[in-house]
């Protein structure tokens, strides 16, 4: 079975945020084992610099990078490729069949994600051009995976 890791910083506090990610990782028990890893986010000073921004994504970084032990990573960016939810599925099975059955996605914090963990990641994938924040695209990727197992299933779900 294939294990899906979920690494993201920050916790999400809004409950129908929760409400959602619960309902996905319940639909998804059927098709993998989902792990769902939240790290701490770092304070951020109101009048952040470069600088600080850099040092807050490599602490955050190294957090996320701990938790990854064989798995092919794939790093949420906007610097990533845009699939559709069919090549989104496909590449998931792919990635299954071929290098690994774990597999990490991983969800910067509000700054982003550090070089580290950018340069360790196999690919980068983006949702959209447009900034989304970071808790709400957990749903988006849950939702996602879940239409990825069910394409690779031949089972119904909405278009």
């Amino acid at each position: 079975m294939i294990h899906i890791n979920i690494i993201c910083v920050g916790k999400i506090k809004e409950k129908y945020l929760k409400d959602a990610i619960q309902e996905y990782s319940k639909r998804l028990s059927k098709y993998c084992k989902l792990s769902i890893i939240e790290i701490p986010d770092e304070s951020i000073p109101d009048n952040v610099n470069d600088k600080m921004s850099n040092i807050i994504k490599e602490i955050e970084g190294k957090k996320i990078l701990s938790h990854i032990k064989n798995s092919y990573i794939i790093a949420l960016d906007l610097k990533g490729t845009q699939y559709t939810s069919e090549e989104f599925s496909n590449k998931i099975n792919n990635i299954s069949l071929n290098f690994n059955s774990n597999i990490s996605f991983i969800i910067g914090g509000s700054l982003g994600l550090s070089n580290e963990v950018v340069n360790s990641s196999n690919e980068l994938l983006c949702f959209s051009k447009m900034t989304f924040p970071h808790q709400l695209i957990r749903v988006f990727l849950l939702e996602q995976i879940y239409r990825a197992f069910k394409i690779l299933n031949n089972e119904s779900y909405h278009k």
